[in-house]
């Protein structure tokens, strides 16, 4: 995907939330003017270079779809737009009453999308500690809607809304019978692959062109019913951007620590920083070439970063990056994961790190499921979608780790998601980690929280000895808070 439908995407989402909205439907349903949503486009992707058109008309009537006239091919935004805001969307009100959210209102306050510099932020994306349960929910919708609208051409979504590859649906260990059936049925192969280490095989079947992928899956489990078989869904970093800098190189070291901790992860590449360059790193692509990422780099720096008073949880240990994005939202795909799950677990870590989040999987289940059977523990963020979003994936399998995030005062974070079951609780906020190149800045989420998690969990050898580390907190922290000493202040280092 461009640079330029990487910007569109937190645009159209900045947008769907920023403007003004009436509403005119008595019950709160939203299907107002979206005044300002044209403009509001335009000048961020303006700063990019992007030349926008005209917007032609605004989002409005009762479907909230229709957005004419605009520049440069964004043909998927009306639909963002509306599906955003219609059956709820993100103000509810009486009839005719006018007014915006209090959400939207602060993000405009607080700047967050004022440039697109706002997307490589990896800090939380909205002032969450002051927001609502509901107001957290819409804005997830509006950001999974918005990397829909924007990669049209590859991405559809599943029947609740979740992200998936738009023509794929992934079988996992299926027989000979089975894929004949579905051959028959128009189905064709498209990859198979064997992943030793996991001991499964995935098999990728396009869809026949008549049928779109959600009625795919229903027709091919009925006519073949034996076959495990499911959507190719995206998954999410747990907080933060992800997109590639300018400019950055990824991390790499020239040495190899006999007998060291091994720890692994699954996120985005992880760019070059002073506070790495002592540190044992492997990186692998499995959406392309690794790209550096400001969410990989955090995640990454605070496994294994070491400069001044900066320090990762897990100095000296040897990290290995699976990059499963390529630096493109649009993947992090299931197959992708399997894939990345495959290789960590044939470095024989201690433990995986998984910042990242998104729907139950068949096939993602059967592989976490495998790397536990190799005795590798896995480590996932349960979220920053709030407590009204769905439980999130891979935290809520059995046997995974799950983490949440705490303040500095040992808060549960109020954006947390829910997750099948809570283990533990780290340090989420008021707290920095490396930027890529040089310098550091303040993070928050659960993305950051489970890497310290992780880090205890490697050094310490046992959940039952993590456990005993365990201190109280506020809030669901799950056991309680591990790795509290592991918080670096933001004024003990100078941001840049």
């Amino acid at each position: 995907m461009t640079r330029f439908s990487r910007i569109f995407v937190t645009a159209v989402a900045a947008s769907v939330l920023a403007s003004p909205i009436s509403a005119q439907r008595s019950g709160g349903v939203i299907g107002g003017v979206v005044g300002g949503l044209g403009g509001a486009l335009g000048n961020t992707v303006g700063q990019v270079g992007g030349t926008v058109g005209k917007v032609g008309g605004l989002v409005g009537g009762t479907t909230g779809t229709t957005l004419g006239g605009l520049g440069g091919g964004l043909s998927g935004l009306g639909y963002a737009a509306g599906g955003a805001l219609g059956s709820g969307g993100l103000i509810t009100g009486s009839s005719g009453r006018t007014g915006s959210s209090s959400l939207s209102q602060r993000l405009i306050q607080n700047g967050f999308f004022a440039s697109p510099a706002a997307l490589n932020q990896v800090g939380g994306l909205y002032p969450a500690d002051s927001a609502s349960a509901q107001e957290i929910e819409n804005f997830r919708q509006a950001r999974l809607n918005a990397l829909i609208a924007a990669n049209r051409n590859v991405l559809d979504r599943d029947p609740n809304g979740q992200p998936v590859r738009r023509r794929e649906l992934i079988a996992t260990n299926p027989d000979a019978v089975s894929l004949a059936v579905a051959a028959r049925a128009g189905f064709r192969i498209s990859g198979d692959e064997l992943e030793p280490s996991l001991g499964m095989r995935m098999v990728t079947l396009t869809i026949p062109a008549s049928m779109n992928v959600r009625k795919a899956l229903v027709a091919i489990r009925r006519a073949a019913p034996a076959m495990v078989v499911d959507f190719n869904h995206i998954y999410e970093p747990s907080g933060g951007a992800l997109l590639p800098v300018a400019g950055a190189v990824l991390a790499a070291s020239p040495r190899s620590i006999p007998r060291a901790t091994r720890i692994a992860m699954i996120d985005g590449g992880v760019a070059s920083h002073p506070s790495l360059v002592r540190a044992s790193i492997e990186q692998q692509g499995f959406a392309g070439d690794a790209q550096p990422t400001g969410h990989g780099t955090a995640v990454g720096s605070l496994l294994v970063g070491d400069q001044g008073p900066f320090r990762g949880a897990a100095r000296g240990a040897q990290l290995f990056v699976a990059d499963v994005y390529g630096g493109n939202p649009a993947a992090g795909s299931t197959s992708s994961i399997v894939r990345a799950l495959s290789w960590a677990a044939s470095k024989n870590p201690a433990v995986i790190n998984i910042s990242l989040v998104g729907p139950n999987n068949a096939a993602l289940a059967r592989a976490i499921g495998a790397v536990e059977a190799r005795g590798i523990k896995v480590v996932a963020a349960v979220g920053n979608d709030g407590p009204a979003a769905p439980p999130q994936y891979p935290a809520s399998y059995p046997g995974v780790v799950s983490v949440t995030g705490v303040d500095a005062q040992g808060k549960a974070l109020p954006e947390a998601s829910r997750a099948g079951h809570l283990d533990f609780a780290a340090p989420g906020a008021d707290m920095i980690a490396a930027l890529p190149g040089q310098g550091f800045t303040v993070v928050r989420g659960t993305s950051f929280a489970a890497p310290l998690a992780a880090a205890r969990l490697a050094l310490t050898g046992s959940y039952e000895r993590l456990a005993m580390e365990a201190r109280p907190g506020k809030g669901k922290v799950g056991r309680g808070i591990v790795c509290w000493q592991c918080r670096v202040d933001p004024g003990v280092v100078r941001r840049k």
